[in-house]
């Protein structure tokens, strides 16, 4: 798997992450053709990024839209970026 440009990656990671998280609405989510997806990140990751101190949401997550990287979050950024081959938009 060659390198891979970030604004590339963003597109392809974002949509496969919206397929994982894609719900049906109604019971039928397995004989529908009609999903739908979040458009932020699932909640419950971002708490369990919080809690590994990835990241931190800040006194009032539910009303804050960005979130701060901590240092060990963004050396784990670095060496996922590194295994999936993904070049750094900042350096590449």
């Amino acid at each position: 798997m060659g390198n891979i440009k970030a604004e590339e990656a963003m597109r392809e990671l974002t949509l496969m992450l919206l397929y994982l998280s894609r719900f049906a609405q109604g019971e039928n989510f397995h004989e529908t053709a009609d999903f739908y997806a979040w458009k932020g990140y699932d909640f419950d990751i971002l708490n369990e990024l919080d809690d590994a101190d990835y990241i931190r949401q800040g006194n009032h997550p539910s009303r804050s839209k960005s979130v701060y990287i901590t240092e060990s979050g963004m050396e784990l950024a670095k060496k996922l970026l590194s295994k999936y081959g993904i070049s750094d938009w900042k350096q590449g």
